[in-house]
């Protein structure tokens, strides 16, 4: 995605200049023109010398977001609760990033060109921000914005506790394997010399590693460190993040994990900026920026240029062979029957508890491969290490 410069003027008649995320700089006019802006000027952003803003803390966030709704509905303006709830705020990024919310609406910014200024905002949040004024109905909006969140929140928290003991095993693993090569081998490599036996060539092998490894670890580990950070560097990038996705998405068993996880996340969504009354090509471009995986966010694009052409959303979406056939049948379903939104819900529940499902089934199958792998690297080490000590009590 590239950041452009966009100069347009809103039904005010006011000039605005924003900055905004983008595929191409024709998708970015298209958007705003669809919005009822009338668009003067999109250009590529300069990358030289920019400086990228934090993204906001979910926690703090949806707080200020259910303490913001419960001020509305109990009759507070606008202005008085983003003032108030700025002075309450701990977090002093998130309360400068309040205050100049204010300030914006002082002058007469709509909370969500208010909000969508500050950077590291949910692009989410500032759409919906604008369906709810359009539609007169913030309070709602609001609410399905922090219900989405809270049901987002909870699967993903889900996903990451049950990659914690894995990943913990994995940690072990590797860490028992550096002890044993750099500091047990070369011990016994130094007994092996003063015996001056004859030594077997499984034990040759470990203890060349075990010389490799104190001698040139400290080289290794910084060309590593420098090789994994250019790498990541690498991956940010948009060829990089793209490359990544399609390698993820291409492996076994957690390929199709990855994938479902990306459709449940994309179609719940899609389904709350369509409750909240976007219409559909908006709300199909938002949904593309606010997904990980590049190649169903590149899918999605590519939909949306079947949907203004008049095709269907499941066509559209089948035709960029992509996302499961499940998935489009269940939509070509809501489509039919004019419950999109409630069906594009369902698609996610199912999703999401299909994940779930497939992660709990991987993970009983993968702790335990991970402690057989584990006690196959220390008998093996063991064993090139004894086995010179067995041969000596043979022969004597």
């Amino acid at each position: 995605m590239t950041e452009f410069t966009v100069k347009l003027a809103d039904d005010r008649g006011r000039i605005l200049e924003q900055v905004h995320t983008a595929a191409t700089a024709e998708e970015l006019r298209s958007r705003f023109t669809q919005a009822g802006y009338l668009v003067y000027d999109v250009k590529a952003k300069s990358t030289f010398g920019r400086s990228t803003k934090k993204k906001i803390k979910l926690g703090p966030f949806l707080i200020f977001n259910q303490q913001f709704l419960t001020l509305i509905r109990a009759g507070l303006p606008i202005l008085s609760s983003l003032e108030l709830l700025a002075k309450r705020q701990k977090d002093l990024y998130f309360r400068a990033q309040l205050e100049d919310v204010a300030a914006r609406v002082r002058t007469g910014q709509s909370i969500s060109e208010a909000f969508e200024a500050q950077g590291g905002v949910p692009l989410v949040y500032t759409t919906t921000l604008l369906a709810g004024e359009r539609s007169g109905n913030l309070e709602e909006v609001l609410q399905r914005f922090l219900d989405f969140q809270r049901v987002a929140l909870t699967f993903r928290k889900k996903v990451r506790a049950s990659l914690i003991y894995p990943s913990f095993l994995i940690l072990m693993v590797i860490g028992l394997f550096i002890f044993l090569i750099t500091f047990v081998v070369p011990r016994f490599a130094q007994l092996y010399d003063q015996l001056g036996t004859q030594l077997p060539q499984m034990t040759l092998i470990l203890l060349a590693v075990g010389q490799g490894a104190q001698h040139y670890g400290l080289y290794v580990a910084p060309v590593a460190a420098l090789l994994g950070w250019l790498i990541f560097r690498w991956t940010q990038t948009e060829p990089g993040a793209l490359f990544v996705d399609k390698v993820r998405v291409r492996l076994p068993i957690f390929g199709q994990v990855w994938l479902k996880y990306q459709v449940g996340l994309f179609s719940r969504t899609l389904a709350t900026l369509l409750t909240g009354g976007l219409p559909l090509v908006p709300s199909l471009e938002t949904a593309a920026r606010s997904i990980e995986s590049r190649q169903i966010a590149r899918a999605v694009r590519t939909s949306v240029e079947g949907v203004r052409e008049g095709k269907g959303l499941s066509v559209s979406l089948e035709n960029t062979r992509v996302f499961p056939e499940l998935s489009i049948e269940m939509i070509e379903v809501g489509e039919s029957t004019g419950a999109l939104p409630q069906m594009l819900n369902s698609v996610a529940e199912f999703f999401e508890e299909d994940v779930q499902t497939s992660l709990a089934a991987i993970m009983s199958m993968i702790e335990p491969v991970i402690l057989i792998v584990m006690g196959l690297v220390v008998v093996t080490i063991l064993i090139a290490l004894y086995l010179p000590i067995f041969s000596l009590n043979g022969s004597s």
